[in-house]
């Protein structure tokens, strides 16, 4: 395959940061992307973790990450807030920095535009203080919506300080084609979520990119095209609403070898 595969944290539910990396290494995947601690509402069949507060899993997890030869491809949960400066999140980008994470991700979570241009280009200065790439991501139902809008922001921060994080069901649900990926300075395209869905939406966006993403091939979204058109050797982060995750690490890796084996062979 031109691409390889990630897991992203979505697709593994509550799971643990040292269950996750070690999972995605036995899929034969190269990255992974994560938050610093399990997301309220996914901890089904997992312990609570935080890599905040847990020194001890932090080296866990570092340890973990170069037994697997993996690196955490977008850190998550860094994202626009209208009651906290982006200064903020300083703490948790040097947790992620001292993690070896190659990009940060962000979302403007509804702000006002000027606020939220100003607020993605503080945090891409941020990340940049900190030898770590910045990753904007867009969607129907943010401030940012499309990827147009989203090159918008790319101009307002500076092309060489920021990459766009394309979700395929975002983008489509935007009104997305292939071809406008293939045209795009391969740069400018950072990491690639990848998941399926019905052609056309069927209601509320946010419910459906929270419990409606399928596996690659399961639905009706172009994703041939969408790969295709992608620069040769972006990392795909299977973004996927897998409730079979929540029930536990046994479970999960049932299903992911079959997940990783029908997207390889989709776009083999």
């Amino acid at each position: 395959m031109p691409h390889p595969l990630g897991i992203d944290s979505r697709t593994v539910a509550g799971m643990g940061p040292l269950e996750h990396v070690r999972l995605a290494g036995e899929m034969g995947c190269k990255a992974v992307s994560m938050g610093l601690q399990q997301e309220a509402g996914r901890s089904e069949g997992y312990a609570a973790w935080s890599l905040r507060e847990d020194a001890a899993l932090r080296r866990e997890a570092q340890a973990a990450l170069a037994d697997a030869g993996l690196r955490i491809g977008l850190g998550e949960g860094i994202n626009g807030s209208a009651t906290r400066p982006p200064e903020d999140h300083a703490a948790d980008m040097d947790i992620f920095a001292r993690l070896g994470t190659r990009r940060i991700g962000a979302r403007d979570n509804g702000l006002e535009r000027e606020h939220a241009f100003d607020y993605m280009a503080r945090l891409a200065e941020m990340a940049r203080e900190r030898d770590m790439d910045f990753g904007f991501e867009f969607s129907p139902v943010m401030t940012v919506r499309t990827l147009r809008e989203a090159l918008a922001l790319v101009a307002h921060i500076g092309e060489d300080r920021v990459s766009v994080t394309v979700d395929a069901l975002h983008f489509f649900r935007a009104g997305g084609v292939a071809r406008e990926l293939a045209e795009l300075d391969a740069a400018l395209i950072g990491h690639v979520r990848l998941c399926d869905a019905a052609l056309k939406a069927l209601g509320d966006h946010a419910e459906e990119a929270e419990r409606g993403r399928l596996i690659p091939g399961e639905g009706e979204l172009p994703l041939r095209e969408f790969v295709d058109a992608l620069p040769r050797g972006k990392t795909l982060g299977l973004d996927l609403s897998l409730p079979q995750a929540a029930l536990g690490v046994d479970a999960a890796r049932d299903y992911l070898v079959e997940v990783v084996a029908r997207t390889r062979a989709l776009l083999a």
